[in-house]
């Protein structure tokens, strides 16, 4: 598996239309658009959406944030994308947390949340952030599994949503 996280630029146009395309025209759950920074434009109109992916200043509801695509550099391909909030909002402390992840379709099971995960805790660290907050669906067993395997521990389950903390400042 070689995977990095790389942000998105003119060079990966096509890699970006070919995971969109697939995510988008996917027949599973209908709310299978995580994480919402890559889905909020519409990519066909690849300048606005390269210029407007990632919030740069905090306007009072949106958090500063990165946004990083998981590109498989064997076959030159984007497998997944995640989003790192700068810091929590009251919202976001609630029901976001640091980061939003997804995996395209076609390449979930195969380990790869995992090590998009173990690298976007890297750039957590980058930002200064130590302590990341991961939040999860209770059903969705892929989701926890990744975050408890890169160290996320259980603060509490809140209705139908698991929060998790990793401490990275090590």
């Amino acid at each position: 598996m070689e995977i990095k996280l790389v942000r998105l630029s003119k060079e990966y146009k096509n890699q970006l239309f070919e995971m969109m395309d697939e995510w988008t025209h996917f027949k599973g759950d209908k709310d299978d658009k995580t994480p919402y920074a890559i889905f909020k434009n519409d990519y066909h109109d690849f300048d606005n959406y390269l210029e407007n992916l990632e919030i740069k200043h905090f306007d009072g509801k949106y958090v500063p944030d990165s946004v990083f695509f998981a590109l498989d550099t064997k076959r030159n391909i984007f497998i997944g994308a995640v989003n790192i909030r700068h810091f929590l909002s009251e919202h976001l402390l609630k029901k976001g947390g640091h980061i939003g992840d997804g995996i395209r379709p076609s390449e979930r099971r195969k380990g790869f949340g995992t090590e998009m995960i173990r690298l976007a805790l890297i750039e957590c660290k980058n930002l200064g952030i130590n302590k990341v907050l991961m939040i999860c669906d209770k059903e969705n067993i892929a989701s926890k599994k990744t975050i408890i395997k890169n160290g996320g521990i259980l603060e509490y389950i809140d209705g139908d949503i698991e929060r998790y903390w990793i401490n990275i400042s090590n």
